[in-house]
């Protein structure tokens, strides 16, 4: 009986431990990244795949800070916003199907960040009102078109969220609350800043550290 049990634990951490290694995520490959050492970065319109038109923008204004704390020059997206809409190009769509060699052409850039915008805005349903922004981006070397890196991220204000207390008629109230709060502080721009952060920044399987950064080569990843 004893030797049935224990065969039976032996099985369950096997399975476990199988499981565990399963759901560790696999390093990302920086092959392509590294040979090509972009150091200035064009961040094109994003995409907007969600229905708040104000994603784009909102997006937009605030990519250019964790990009360039990250080591990379990167051109300043109002200037390279005007310059599209002087040449006719005045939505995302059209923008991101300028091929990478007409692109580097025109603005001299070692690789373009496109992004396109999953999620925006406040959902409400009946117990809850929430905040929520999430994108996923890809970095593509101009000279050759190949993808360098690719990656996604979110904020929400779920994260912070107590609905533990107050019972069903305080949840109510408390998501009536959060939704008219959320329309009148726009509180989405200030998720769509915490989920460029998140996307942009240097981390396990993200951005790598770029030359203007001291930090540059020295991402614990092998060389």
């Amino acid at each position: 009986m004893r030797k049935q049990i224990k065969t039976s634990l032996l099985s369950v951490v096997a399975a476990s431990l199988l499981l565990a290694g399963c759901a560790t995520p696999q390093a990302y490959d920086y092959t392509a990244y590294r040979e090509s050492k972009p150091a200035s970065v064009l961040i094109l319109p994003p995409l907007n795949s969600s229905p708040d038109v104000k994603a784009t923008y909102s997006m937009l204004s605030q990519m250019s800070l964790p990009l360039g704390e990250a080591g990379y020059y990167v051109y300043p997206v109002a200037v390279v916003d005007e310059m599209f809409r002087n040449n006719g190009l005045n939505n995302p769509g059209d923008i991101h199907a300028v091929s990478p060699s007409k692109l580097r052409e025109i603005f001299g850039a070692d690789a373009a960040l496109y992004v396109d915008v999953k999620r925006y805005g406040s959902t409400y349903t009946v117990i809850s009102s929430d905040v929520t922004v999430s994108a996923d981006a890809r970095l593509v070397d101009l000279k050759t078109g190949k993808l360098l890196w690719n990656g996604s991220a979110s904020a929400s204000s779920a994260e912070q969220s107590n609905n533990n207390s107050g019972g069903l008629v305080g949840l109510l109230v408390t998501a009536v609350i959060k939704q008219i709060a959320n329309n009148l502080t726009e509180q989405s721009h200030s998720y769509a800043a915490l989920t460029s952060q998140r996307l942009l920044s240097p981390r396990p399987n993200g951005l790598l550290y770029g030359p203007r950064s001291p930090l540059y080569g020295k991402d614990g990843l092998p060389q």
